[in-house]
């Protein structure tokens, strides 16, 4: 049983929250003369409804976060407990909640990254993975891969690899950016996924041959790209990647900040890899993006060029008591309710099986990617050629055929996640059966609208 609207339709009060948002509110990556934002009224589990009575089913979970659903009752009453009892304390103090949350997150990343530095968020912990790792190995440069994103801070949209770095380039930022394997859209010209990996793999080496190994600091991946596309990497890469770091001594982080708690159907995407990272940051599904929080989790030979040495860098709401508190009910809530079991089951009975098979009628579709709960659709004019449906980084008309698609979606109670050509199905990785079924019905219904625009 779906929940439904938990308040009457209130158009007036509706009104008044979107006034004042568009008088005062400043939106991220806008132009805030073009943007109409939906006014909220409430959400609850999978789905979220708006002042008119209008209810729809999330398959963005947020922006990839909200790994519980909304207004789970024990996380909620967590962060209520911990209000009562310590609202907030510095970070240079050992905290209940701030110890605990540590520990569960330590218990659950692979390998030795045992020790947890917190931020507000995943941006926050890229910035501070990097400077780790420049502190740990004295070099300056990072390599990052393009089809990436790694948060809008200074370094860490930097390090990113997609159009929203473009503004924001710094030359003096000491960023190499290479190609990740893709064999849908290859750099390279592979035709098979063991050539796409030994391919990518060897212009990797070339790029840091030619980069100079004694100036490169860290190399920074997803594990598995989110908003850039979902591209699973293909066996082996990832171990390849943490091979050649060994050679040469440098610092291998992995970006779990969307692919980590759950949403692969493991706790971290590492695990599907078999790879252990030197550093690895973490934010939105560790509480469910109930209270801003993120970290690094380290590894013991990392943490111990601090031991004697003062790390600098911190925040003051480093460790935050009452986004701790929402972590560990989180993490509990994931065990006792065996959440990243389900989000497995969807992936593999639900969600893959089931667009998969709208792929087969719908020519839009060039591509499935994912796993857990965590897919792309990848939408093309064209399957013989693989030409998106709309230009790379399209805006105004010519990202007309997605802004159909989208439409089209939230007609129908979906609300979806859009991102240049592909849309991703992405719902909490505690939703049902029938609530992946039911995003799937309208994904079916909205496709044909894409299919429209295929020559």
């Amino acid at each position: 049983m779906t929940p439904q609207p938990l308040t009457s339709p209130d158009p007036q009060a509706g009104a008044a929250v979107k006034a004042a948002d568009r008088a005062h509110v400043f939106h991220s990556w806008s132009a805030q003369g073009l943007i109409d934002p939906l006014a909220v009224a409430g959400a609850e589990g999978a789905y979220f409804w708006d002042y008119d009575g209008n209810r729809y089913l999330d398959f963005t979970s947020g922006l990839v976060y909200t790994n519980i659903g909304y207004q789970h009752p024990k996380v909620v009453a967590a962060i209520q407990e911990q209000a009562g009892k310590l609202a907030t304390f510095a970070p240079a103090f050992a905290v209940e909640s701030r110890s605990e949350a540590a520990r569960l997150i330590a218990e659950r990343t692979p390998g030795d990254l045992d020790k947890i530095f917190f931020t507000n968020g995943g941006a926050e912990a890229i910035e501070n993975a990097v400077r780790m790792a420049r502190l740990h190995t004295g070099r300056p440069k990072v390599l990052s891969a393009y089809r990436s994103y790694h948060g809008g801070t200074a370094t860490a949209i930097n390090v990113t690899g997609d159009p929203r770095r473009w503004a924001n380039d710094n030359g003096t930022a000491g960023v190499v950016h290479f190609w990740a394997p893709f064999l849908y859209r290859s750099p390279f010209y592979s035709e098979t996924e063991e050539q796409e990996c030994a391919r990518a793999l060897t212009h990797l080496e070339d790029t840091i041959a030619f980069e100079g190994p004694q100036t490169i600091a860290a190399i920074v991946l997803e594990t598995i790209p989110g908003t850039a596309g979902i591209m699973t990497p293909p066996p082996g890469y990832l171990a390849g990647v943490r091979e050649i770091c060994d050679r040469y001594g440098i610092v291998f982080v992995l970006d779990e900040v969307m692919s980590g708690f759950g949403r692969t159907g493991k706790w971290f995407a590492a695990e599907h890899f078999d790879v252990t990272p030197d550093l690895m940051t973490f934010a939105k599904g560790v509480n469910s993006g109930y209270v801003p929080l993120g970290g690094v989790a380290i590894s013991a030979e990392i943490a111990a060029t601090f031991d004697k040495r003062p790390y600098p860098g911190g925040l003051t709401y480093s460790g935050h008591p009452l986004a701790c508190a929402a972590a560990v009910a989180t993490i509990q809530v994931m065990e006792e309710e065996k959440v990243v079991e389900n989000a497995a089951h969807l992936g593999e009975t639900v969600l893959g099986p089931g667009l998969r098979e709208l792929a087969e009628r719908h020519p839009s579709v060039g591509e499935v990617r994912g796993t857990g709960v965590f897919w792309a659709l990848d939408l093309v004019r064209d399957r013989e050629t693989r030409e998106p449906l709309v230009p790379y980084n399209a805006s105004g008309e010519a990202a007309a055929p997605m802004a159909a698609f989208a439409a089209a979606c939230k007609k129908n109670g979906l609300w979806p996640f859009v991102n240049m050509n592909r849309t991703h199905a992405v719902p909490a990785c505690n939703a049902t059966e029938a609530e992946a079924k039911e995003g799937l019905a309208v994904l079916d219904a909205a496709l044909s609208v894409a299919d429209e625009y295929v020559v």
